[in-house]
């Protein structure tokens, strides 16, 4: 069963799976309330989830399944590469956890390997995803943390320093400190790190691919 708000995406995933041997798509759904109620009537082996849903997200519809049909087993399919949301898939039962950049073939495979009692998701990885990922703000004062906000709203140095009445010296003083220690060379890269933190809010979005 694919759980998706996207029409084309579902249609996209049910011709992969319908042409692979062996699998075929049962039912179709995008909300978690129709979610549910399908996977209730079909009892399907697998169902594949968007994390993003308009009326909650892919891990409501997912501990509410797993409440009455524990037997169904969970792949997480989504565009958001999060450590929270893989930690929060982990947590209510996710066999499995896929990008939606994956070629078809590799969809395809993950359903089948889940189908067969396989888990690929387990707590080393989100621990070790988590140790890769470490926070590159977490040495900044909050000065730097607040340069930083401003920075991903496109503030120019000046602005930033009319925002916090400031020296427009001191910002540079604060973005050369904070570069080294996030570990970046440019400021183009701090509002580039911001921006891709903001596109990782995959529970406040609804309806985002």
């Amino acid at each position: 069963m694919i759980v998706d708000d996207h029409e084309v995406v579902r249609r996209g995933i049910a011709e992969v799976i319908d042409r692979s041997e062996g699998m075929g798509i049962v039912a179709e759904a995008g909300s978690v309330a129709e979610g549910v109620r399908r996977a209730e009537l079909v009892s399907p082996q697998v169902m594949l989830v968007d994390l993003q849903l308009p009326d909650g997200t892919g891990i409501d519809l997912m501990r509410a399944v797993r409440a009455k049909s524990p037997e169904i087993r969970a792949i997480v399919l989504t565009s958001f590469d999060d450590d929270t949301a893989l930690a929060a898939a982990l947590e209510v039962g996710a066999a499995a956890y896929v990008l939606k950049s994956v070629r078809g073939a590799e969809i395809a495979e993950v359903v089948r390997a889940v189908a067969a009692g396989r888990v690929l998701l387990d707590e080393r990885t989100v621990t070790r995803r988590r140790k890769e990922n470490d926070d590159p703000t977490e040495d900044l004062t909050p000065s730097e943390l607040r340069v930083v906000e401003l920075i991903g709203e496109g503030l120019s140095n000046r602005e930033i320093a009319e925002r916090l009445s400031i020296a427009e010296k001191t910002v540079k003083n604060h973005i050369t400190s904070l570069l080294a220690k996030m570990g970046l060379q440019r400021r183009t890269q701090v509002a580039a790190w911001v921006a891709a933190r903001k596109n990782h809010a995959w529970s406040s979005e609804p309806g985002t691919i």
